[in-house]
């Protein structure tokens, strides 16, 4: 398994033509490497990757001359809705009928991991820039697989690592029902325990919901030091939201964001975001290079990139 490649999408396209037979590349796709960028369009996700990946994307294959070994490079898009079964779908048809090269995005640890065992049955690579399950990499891991930008057990590495050894020594975490939630919560009270605190509790919560008052009722009476919440987008912006009408932070507590966003913050304001922690792999005024390319991306998208956003570049700006 390929992770965290410095050179992004067009190195990884690259390094996927120049890893097949000459006949075959010479052939590739009716004379073009066709990548599908499969992310979430429409839903909890969408601000965090969504169009912004099919953005970025066609602007890193610019940055690449537009061609890869001769042959021109072609972007095509779909929504996954995060649902493993249409990701799935997609991909296959994606493969079987428009023989697309290489698959990216898949911002669903659930999507990301059906979408990659396919894609290695059917030899075709896949650059997940979006999910972060450490499935992936792990016990789930294949040949063709790249996982970049971020994982499960990288965040909470930064974030838990921090909050424990500033007396966040107690955890109660909020976790979203699914293969990500679920990852994120068991790597980050792993780190936890490692450093000599403890989890007092957990409840999980599906995907897109809208009402976390019950879910931070039962934080807020376990007394722990710290609430992490292991979910993202939108999940993560209404929990906060109605964590501070509880004002919980005021109350004592901390709030601990596992996968938190720009996006995140001006959705929610600073106001009601002052005091979060959270890990990022990027900022995009870090230095003038991720300045340069944020802002190329804001003339085109109206909006500051995200983390993921960055790891389509030739010379992804993430460290």
């Amino acid at each position: 398994m390929f992770k965290h490649w410095k050179s992004g999408l067009a190195g990884a396209v690259a390094a996927a033509t120049l890893a097949m037979p000459l006949t075959a590349a010479a052939e590739l796709t009716d004379g073009k490497v066709k990548i599908g960028v499969l992310s979430d369009m429409s839903g909890v996700y969408k601000a965090l990757e969504g169009p912004g990946a099919v953005t970025a994307a066609k602007m890193a294959v610019e940055d690449f001359g537009g061609s890869v070994m001769g042959k021109p490079i072609e972007i095509i898009s779909a929504d996954h809705q995060n649902k493993p079964d249409i990701g799935a779908s997609t991909a296959r048809e994606w493969i079987d009928a428009e023989e697309v090269d290489m698959i990216t995005a898949l911002d669903n640890s659930s999507v990301a991991l059906s979408v990659q065992g396919l894609a290695n049955d059917k030899k075709i690579i896949t650059m997940n820039t979006g999910a972060g399950t450490t499935a992936l990499t792990e016990e789930q891991c294949t040949p063709y697989g790249i996982h970049y930008v971020y994982d499960t057990h990288a965040l909470p590495v930064g974030t838990a690592t921090a909050m424990v050894k500033n007396g966040g020594e107690s955890w109660f975490f909020i976790t979203a029902d699914y293969a990500f939630g679920h990852s994120l919560r068991d790597n980050t009270g792993a780190v936890v325990e490692s450093l000599g605190g403890e989890v007092v509790g957990n409840v999980n919560a599906p995907l897109s919901t809208n009402d976390f008052s019950s879910y931070l009722l039962q934080a807020q009476s376990s007394g722990a030091d710290v609430i992490g919440l292991a979910n993202a987008g939108q999940d993560t912006v209404n929990a906060i939201k109605q964590a501070n009408q509880f004002r919980i932070v005021q109350g004592g507590q901390k709030l601990a964001g596992m996968l938190v966003f720009i996006t995140d913050v001006h959705s929610m304001g600073l106001d009601i975001a002052q005091g979060l922690q959270f890990t990022t792999a990027f900022v995009w005024n870090q230095n003038d290079e991720t300045e340069a390319w944020s802002r190329r991306f804001y003339e085109r998208h109206n909006a500051m990139p995200t983390m993921f956003m960055p790891a389509f570049t030739r010379r992804s700006p993430i460290t």
